[in-house]
């Protein structure tokens, strides 16, 4: 098992058990290393340390929870693997420099610490309700400024890969939410439904479930002003709660199947409780 493979499991390890403690033995375990010789290849790759990671994505969850749920701030808390309130609270406002409290009272909050614009046409989108069945993928992960150029590169290496099949279903799984988390980049996933023939990339499943489906036409360029109508405008007034796994893109036309790059079509999928 190579380093890389080794980061992909105990992230998607702590991700499933974002809740739990996670121990040394486990660990070890799962990626076949002394704790000390996996905590360093992880905040190689990653950037932070595990544990600093499962903080992390802790207080992120909650305050997606905060967001799109109606949940009580002590309840979430508790659900996301903290103790108490006390320390859930010291957590979240060390991370986003400002209370629980006030990030649940002003939705609106998140969206200007992330300076999205408010939309300009006046035009919410409506999305379809879908459900999206479970799908193994093969992918390959970057840990990238959230910025299309580089996840164009990205994709560029990611199809250099023998996927010969003509069945084959392209996706973007957004790891990170990139709208409350500026200071670190974020990952990335390009991934394919089938296993490439030149190389064995790692596997995972995409779960299943219920999805708020918008769709954007056009160059992958532009879908930073469908994610402003999407953030800005419809996800303010809707009476959904969305769940706190990963936003999904699905490439219904993507460069490699597509014979122009206007006839690009991505599904944005927002998951759905």
């Amino acid at each position: 098992m190579n380093d890389l493979h080794c980061v992909y499991n105990v992230l998607h390890f702590i991700e499933a058990n974002a809740d739990q403690p996670v121990s040394i033995k486990q660990l070890e375990a799962l990626s076949h290393y002394s704790y000390r010789n996996i905590q360093r290849i992880f905040k190689y790759t990653c950037g932070e340390t595990i544990g600093a990671y499962q903080k992390r994505l802790r207080v992120e969850n909650a305050y997606k929870l905060m967001l799109y749920t109606t949940e009580n701030i002590t309840a979430i808390a508790l659900k996301v693997g903290f103790a108490n309130l006390a320390s859930f609270s010291k957590a979240f406002k060390q991370h986003f420099h400002c209370s629980p409290k006030e990030a649940k009272s002003n939705k609106t909050l998140l969206f200007s610490e992330a300076s999205i614009t408010p939309i300009a046409s006046g035009i919410i989108l409506q999305p379809d309700i879908v459900y999206l069945p479970p799908v193994r993928v093969y992918y390959e992960s970057a840990f990238i400024p959230y910025e299309n150029n580089n996840i164009e590169l990205l994709w560029q290496r990611f199809l250099r890969h023998d996927f010969s099949r003509t069945d084959i279903t392209y996706f973007g799984v957004i790891a990170d939410e990139p709208l409350i988390r500026e200071e670190l980049n974020c990952r990335y996933d390009a991934c394919a439904s089938i296993q490439a023939k030149d190389k064995e990339l790692p596997s995972k499943m995409i779960l299943g479930g219920r999805y708020a489906r918008f769709i954007h036409t056009g160059t992958y360029e532009t879908i930073e002003e469908t994610y402003t109508n999407i953030y800005a405008g419809w996800i303010l007034g809707s009476a959904l709660e969305f769940g706190h796994t990963p936003v999904i893109e699905r490439y219904i036309k993507h460069p490699d199947n597509t014979e122009t790059e206007a006839a690009q079509v991505t599904e944005i999928l927002l998951p759905i409780s």
